[in-house]
């Protein structure tokens, strides 16, 4: 089972022996592929023409290309909503919104600017604590919204340091 929603519109999703029921109802449509990528569907006695725009299989989350608009498609499966019903949600826990200080220092480099796109384990900055240097890489994707301090700065433990 699949729960899915599409531009603030929700649906059950089922599949028992290669047959799909939606809400509960029979899914009656003629899904031919053209191509990788690229599919033409007849629903209701209508043509539809459908390419996959982008796939993000770590968030379950796809965009379609529909007759020229875009739909963007969130699945949860039956993990996603177990994890869901414990309150245990996984992708919220996966997104950060900033890089906080894990503990006084001075920020003696910064390896980012507002604007830059950044991947999980980019170096960030390096913040030297105790004589120590410490590197502070990137905990998710996502791009610098702001820097909030500069070289040569001193920080104290969870002072925000960059927002993303």
């Amino acid at each position: 089972m699949f729960k899915a929603s599409v531009n603030d519109f929700h649906f059950d999703i089922q599949q028992d022996d290669g047959h799909m029921m939606i809400n509960g109802e029979p899914l009656q449509w003629d899904l031919s592929r053209i191509r990788d990528g690229y599919f033409h569907i007849i629903y209701k006695s209508k043509s539809y023409t459908a390419e996959v725009v982008k796939t993000d299989t770590h968030t379950k989350t796809f965009t379609w290309k529909i007759n020229g608009k875009l739909y963007t498609v969130h699945l949860k499966d039956k993990y996603d909503l177990l994890l869901e019903k414990m309150g245990m949600t996984n992708h919220a826990s996966s997104k950060v919104n900033t890089v906080k200080a894990p503990m006084p220092g001075m920020i003696i480099s910064l390896n980012i600017k507002e604007g830059d796109e950044v991947k999980p384990g980019d170096p960030l900055l390096i913040l030297e604590a105790m004589k120590m240097e410490n590197i502070l890489k990137s905990p998710g994707e996502g791009k610098v919204k702001s820097v909030k301090v500069k070289k040569g700065d001193s920080v104290e433990k969870n002072q925000v340091l960059i927002e993303f």
